[in-house]
């Protein structure tokens, strides 16, 4: 039955409370590794869940994630990175977290059976055709989960869902069905550990692919970067330096010229007017690689 995985024994499990401590870090570590392990066979969907959600924002509309408890923290950490390595506008990439922010401070387990409220908070996100939706949970049968993809779907939203256990409610429900079969937990049931990792490791590729897609990516650099801090600002010098090809100090002046922004600091850099490299990203629609010839 669907869910059944995630709630099975860990052959590694029996008597590890009898077990030297390094004996439970090692079957823990390793336990987490055979969940990265998993992710391989859904790369392909991974990369399908991507392109529909790099489309949706490059067309003006969103991408938004959806989950309860620990599926849902691990959707949360990726949405909310978004905005300061890449620039998204947090608008553009509403989070749909069960509980609110009430749920951060102490996790309640009866939101995610409530399928009302996830309706509620869709309705809050405003989602709507021809954006998209990723939908996560470990058992693929979160009440929570199964509502905000149904209901997503119906309003014409693409939805993408992340699910631990081979043949889930959540994975028939989804128009891109991303199964990460991490199997048993060493601690029964608690899917805060291998199942979330690779939850988070799969929303770690398809962010980055993602953001490459929109351009602000660029021989490995964050260059939509938002420089809000001394560490970011740093940072963004040396991203200027390093794909201009210029001196930290022309790098800073450059960045001084476009009041921090990465993109057409890279351009002046190079010999570009700020507003003609304003105006030249806004031709390629952000995209750098075609003015770097």
């Amino acid at each position: 039955m669907a869910g059944d995985a995630t709630e099975a024994r860990h052959p590694g499990s029996a008597g590890l409370h009898r077990q030297p401590a390094d004996r439970v870090l090692a079957v823990l570590m390793n336990a987490q590794v055979a969940a990265l392990s998993a992710l391989r066979p859904a790369l392909p969907a991974i990369e399908r869940a991507a392109e529909s959600g790099a489309q949706a924002l490059l067309a003006g509309g969103r991408m938004g994630y959806a989950g309860a408890g620990s599926s849902g923290l691990m959707a949360m950490a990726d949405c909310l990175e978004l905005s300061g390595t890449f620039g998204l506008a947090p608008e553009r990439t509403p989070m749909l977290f069960a509980g609110g922010a009430d749920a951060l401070l102490h996790m309640m387990g009866g939101v995610e059976d409530d399928p009302d409220l996830a309706r509620r908070d869709l309705d809050r996100a405003r989602l709507s055709a021809g954006d998209v939706l990723l939908v996560l949970s470990a058992s693929g049968t979160t009440p929570y989960a199964l509502a905000a993809a149904e209901a997503a779907r119906a309003r014409g939203v693409t939805v993408a869902g992340f699910a631990n256990v081979a043949g889930s409610a959540l994975l028939h429900a989804a128009d891109i069905a991303v199964l990460i079969e991490t199997g048993a937990e060493v601690i029964t049931g608690s899917t805060r550990m291998a199942a979330a990792t690779a939850q988070k490791v799969a929303l770690n590729l398809l962010s980055v692919l993602v953001a490459i897609r929109l351009g602000h990516v660029h021989d490995g650099h964050m260059v939509n970067v938002v420089a809000d801090n001394a560490k970011l600002v740093a940072r963004a010098a040396r991203i200027v330096a390093d794909v201009a090809g210029v001196p930290a100090d022309a790098a800073r002046a450059a960045l001084d010229a476009t009041t921090g922004a990465v993109k057409p600091a890279i351009l002046v850099a190079r010999g570009m007017d700020p507003d003609r490299a304003r105006l030249a990203l806004q031709e390629t629609g952000g995209q750098l690689s075609p003015l770097m010839n």
